[in-house]
């Protein structure tokens, strides 16, 4: 007679050698620390790979269609011409690419602290968020070209009329958002801050601001490019020549001399310029969220 122990125990099973053995459930492989880490590098290299692969098909499908097809240097220039053109024009757009950079940070920051100062005052205030909300609405939805010759009347100076038409555009996307942020506040936090007589000041300190500050680093990624292409817009409807022009004036320049290859070494410079504005934009929004905020944070599965 069997006990129940007995009963409860697995059957035996025997191998081919005849030898018996029991079954056992097989044991769950957990993921090593160092074979996260592989996976991770093995994600962050694909993420550099993929893209630099992609251009580098495209630039190579470019040149070999010129070729194949011969098509004239004055209609579209092959690679190798726009890089040659990028290196013996150097020293002319060089400093172009200098003055648009130069308006287009100085922009940006302008409407960075006018946005964020315009935001609070509208938040805190009903009244004035009526009275002059709707002003920023016109200004914004007004095309820029349109304006811009006005623009360049009443301001001193061209440089000037380039840099405010580039604020103009910057402005609202960074007020609209931080706007949106400062009214996103959890009622809940705010009910709290009422009930432990938190003044106004402080709950906009401590509270509306630190939750705001991911629609505001939208805003800044947003307003980055459109800084960028308002500085250029402006500049071709300025029309300005000489040592203080930008790289929308050598593009027109090289359109009307049909200086192709330097013109596709322009574009690439602002192209070049656009994307460097929006990693570094990228960059200071991750680096101030990465740590707290759901956006920037790894999920874990």
């Amino acid at each position: 007679m069997t006990s129940a122990n007995e009963d409860l125990q697995p059957a035996p099973t025997t191998d081919h050698a005849g030898a018996s053995k029991s079954k056992a459930p097989a044991a769950v492989q957990l993921p090593t620390r160092e074979s996260a880490a592989a996976i991770k590098r093995r994600d962050r290299l694909l993420t550099i790979l993929v893209p630099i692969c992609v251009i580098a098909f495209l630039i190579a499908f470019w040149q070999i269609m010129v070729t194949v097809n011969e098509t004239p240097h004055y209609i579209l220039p092959g690679p190798d011409l726009v890089v040659k053109s990028l290196i013996s024009d150097w020293h002319i757009l060089l400093p172009a690419l200098w003055v648009t950079t130069k308006i287009t940070i100085a922009s940006l920051a302008l409407a960075l602290i006018g946005g964020g100062g315009m935001a609070i005052l509208l938040v805190q205030s009903r009244w004035i968020e009526v009275a002059l909300y709707p002003i920023t609405v016109i200004l914004q939805v007004t095309p820029i070209i349109a304006i811009a010759p006005l623009i360049l009347i009443y301001a001193p100076t061209t440089q000037s009329a380039l840099l405010i038409c580039a604020f103009v555009v910057a402005f609202f996307p960074i007020l609209s958002n931080m706007v949106q942020g400062l009214k996103s506040v959890d009622h809940n936090l705010l009910n709290l801050f009422e009930l432990y007589g938190a003044s106004r000041w402080q709950t906009l300190i401590y509270l509306k601001l630190p939750a705001s500050l991911p629609y505001f680093m939208t805003g800044l990624r947003i307003g980055g490019g459109l800084a960028l292409i308002a500085a250029v817009v402006a500049e071709f409807a300025a029309g300005s020549a000489g040592a203080g022009s930008g790289l929308a004036f050598r593009l027109l320049e090289s359109q009307f001399r049909l200086n192709i290859s330097r013109l596709f070494a322009a574009l690439f410079l602002l192209a070049s310029l656009g994307v460097l504005i929006f990693a570094l934009t990228s960059f200071i929004s991750w680096w101030t969220l990465h740590r707290w905020h759901e956006s920037s944070l790894k999920r874990e599965n």
